[in-house]
């Protein structure tokens, strides 16, 4: 029987080693980041994404392991195990092939096959597939009975046990199932009663559409399954019907009798009622989970990026949530994002009091000693903007247009009213937007995922493994960062390497209770918080201004001996030696190797010794919208524009350019030569330069090149 580790070195080209080390580290509850970081001589430098791999591969066998046991108990149950049928099922590393193993034995709801069975046909099913008589009607005549009228109807009967045979048959079903995907179709017909439905009209370029289904890329198919799911198409996976029946005739038909003409019609009718209708779903099955994982690759890509984005850092930041006859929601919050004053405005239709909104805008920024201004991008925001710019500060006051995706979603949320349970959810809507400028991450994590806004057909993917890759990404990402311990939000303590929600809502409880934490070593003393949840956070927990400088740093204080000994030997304290980038460059890591300590921990060490603490994001960057465009009746084909890319997907990139609408930079456009991967031109949030080459108002479709 195959062990989990050769069930894993088969399926990828990580070494052995590598692999039991790292199942060794799983099964001991550690989490991907810590792996990553702090186990590198145990991996072998695994990364994140290969450790991710042998994490899912790990699931895929356990799951595997428990369908073949359930599947050998129920047939020993039916008393129809054999040494070589239970020797095949534990041989087995594919659930696709295993599943053909046990469908003979299947219980399921009666068929045709078993109805003939009772009638008594098997026999003459047996003799027709043994294609040795010559007179098949006048045997047929035999088995006629009370339930079977004529000898017609017997050799129907007897078709149907055949047809049966067949469709059970692996070296049939493999070379069907190899055939679909090879040479399978997607043919797609408009529902003519829907075809002139409002909602259809997106859909109209699958109304009738046929390609092979494995060029089929992955947002044209889930677009499909999406029209289809709402009732507008019907969608068919087909395949070379002849093709695949003169395969199945060549390996079953052996005789030039009238047995043989009995045969082909029950391959006929197996392929027709059984193979094809069990095949074809297989295999729109398959292109599905690869439509759903290219997608949520893309998502996952766009996310880390987004989560990413430049922070702003600790500025005094009044935010607005902008809008016209509700008004503008203003918040100010102080250099940790807690909220001081609010207010609304109404500069806009219909109430048109810009001069009062100015002189209040300007009377907020004066008295809470605003440093910079974050705008919503939604509605209003560019007539907001304009009001925000004719207004002369006493100070250098920045200002920034934000994205609102998901904030409604946050104001609205359980978060929300645990942090702001006195406020309503536009005073939350305008918080977030303010902290998105501050710090995306921290305010971010506070969404679910696929609510942000950076991916497509996120509610069409299987909704488990998007879970699970979204919050793999944002463990990732919180963990490359890092996390101040003492202000961090719940959400964001969660996912710490080893925390979860219940710790975060220790740790916060403790530090309200008890003030700040003043070390790393103080975390042990949050209630339920073990030397494991120890050993799996610690280092991802920052202390700011710490006695121990290293409480601030990346290193894991199961290094911090080895810190001091390099400290030690060069005669130096430990806060000494951190930021002295010309002694750290000198410091003999051979001589401090030790049993679990290697080069790949020592060098990582140094490093973090040379720039403790330091954020791998970069610093937030003004810009500005072409002020002349502000819906997209002003847009016309050759305008060159600013803009900042918001979605990436498979076939280009979609750009905000200061209106409601985004436009589409199709992958040919992205520059003159052929471009492959979209990620490898552009990046989330990315300042770009674009031309406008098409607009079509009434579908509110912009086209935009970044090639000219």
């Amino acid at each position: 029987m195959q062990t989990l580790i050769q069930y894993i070195v088969n399926k990828t080209s990580i070494a052995e080693k590598s692999i039991e080390s790292t199942v060794n580290l799983i099964d001991q509850d550690c989490t991907i980041p810590f792996i990553a970081r702090y186990r590198k001589e145990a991996t072998g430098n695994l990364d994140e994404i290969q450790i991710g791999d042998i994490v899912t591969l790990k699931k895929d066998f356990e799951a595997l392991q428990k369908r073949k046991e359930r599947i050998l108990k129920s047939l020993e149950e039916q008393e129809v195990l054999s040494d070589e049928l239970k020797q095949k099922i534990e041989h087995t590393d594919n659930l696709v092939a295993l599943e053909d193993l046990y469908l003979p034995y299947k219980k399921s709801r009666k068929t045709k096959a078993d109805t003939a069975r009772e009638n008594g046909l098997e026999p003459l099913a047996k003799i027709i597939m043994a294609q040795n008589a010559n007179d098949i009607d006048a045997i047929a005549t035999r088995y006629t009975n009370k339930n079977v009228a004529s000898e017609e109807e017997a050799l129907e009967g007897a078709r149907h046990i055949n047809a049966e045979w067949i469709n059970e048959r692996l070296d049939i079903r493999n070379a069907i199932r190899n055939q679909y995907e090879r040479y399978a179709e997607i043919n797609t017909k408009v529902v003519k009663t829907k075809s002139k439905d409002e909602n259809a009209q997106k859909y109209r370029d699958y109304f009738e559409w046929n390609e092979p289904l494995k060029r089929c890329p992955s947002h044209r198919l889930l677009a499909i399954l999406r029209a289809e799911n709402e009732g507008f198409i019907k969608v068919k996976i087909t395949i070379d019907q002849d093709k695949a029946l003169d395969f199945i005739e060549s390996r079953i038909i052996k005789s030039n009798n009238a047995c043989g003409a009995q045969i082909e019609l029950a391959a006929t009718d197996a392929f027709k009622r059984l193979l094809a209708p069990a095949l074809s779903n297989e295999a729109l099955t398959n292109a599905k989970e690869k439509a759903d994982a290219t997608a949520i690759s893309v998502f996952a890509k766009n996310l880390k990026q987004l989560l990413l984005s430049p922070p702003l850092g600790e500025k005094r930041v009044l935010a607005i949530d902008p809008g016209f006859r509700t008004g503008c929601k203003v918040v100010c919050l102080d250099k940790q994002g807690g909220l001081l004053h609010n207010e609304t405005i109404y500069p806009h239709e219909p109430r048109k009091e810009a001069t009062q909104a100015i002189k209040k805008i300007s009377t907020l920024v004066n008295a809470y000693k605003i440093e910079a201004i974050a705008i919503g991008n939604g509605t209003a925001s560019r007539e907001t903007e304009t009001l925000i710019k004719r207004i002369r500060f006493d100070s250098d006051v920045q200002v920034f247009v934000v994205s609102e995706a998901g904030a409604s979603i946050y104001s609205a949320s359980k978060i929300a009213r645990e942090e702001f349970p006195n406020y309503d959810i536009t005073v939350r809507g305008s918080v977030s937007i303010g902290r998105r400028l501050s710090d995306p991450l921290a305010e971010l994590v506070k969404i679910e995922a696929k609510s942000i806004g950076v991916g497509q057909y996120q509610h069409d993917v299987d909704q488990a493994k998007l879970k699970d890759e979204l919050d793999r990404v944002v463990a990732s990402c919180v963990n490359k960062v890092g996390v101040n311990i003492n202000t961090a939000s719940k959400s964001l303590l969660s996912y710490v390497s080893g925390i979860g929600d219940k710790l975060a809502e220790n740790i916060v409880s403790h530090r309200n209770e008890n003030g700040p934490f003043t070390s790393r070593e103080a975390i042990k003393e949050v209630s339920r918080l073990g030397n494991k949840a120890f050993e799996q956070s610690a280092a991802f927990l920052r202390i700011k201004s710490p006695t121990n400088p290293l409480d601030d740093s990346a290193v894991h204080p199961e290094s911090y001996s080895v810190v001091n000994k390099m400290a030690v030997d060069l005669k130096l304290k430990i806060k000494d030696l951190v930021g002295n980038k010309e002694l750290i460059k000198k410091i003999p890591l051979e001589k401090y190797c030790t049993k679990n300590i290697g080069l790949l921990t020592l060098t990582d060490i140094v490093k973090e010794l040379e720039k403790p603490g330091i954020d791998p994001r970069e610093k937030a960057k003004i810009f500005e919208f072409d002020p002349n465009i502000k819906t997209i009746n002003d847009l016309n084909p050759g305008q060159i524009l600013p803009g900042i890319v918001n979605n990436i997907t498979n076939f280009g990139c979609f750009v905000d350019i200061g209106i409601k609408e985004s436009g589409l930079v199709h992958i040919s456009k992205l520059t003159d030569g052929f471009v492959s991967d979209v990620n490898e031109v552009v990046t989330l949030q990315q300042h770009v330069k674009v031309k406008v080459t098409e607009v079509d108002i009434d579908r509110k479709r912009i086209q935009l090149s970044m090639s000219f």
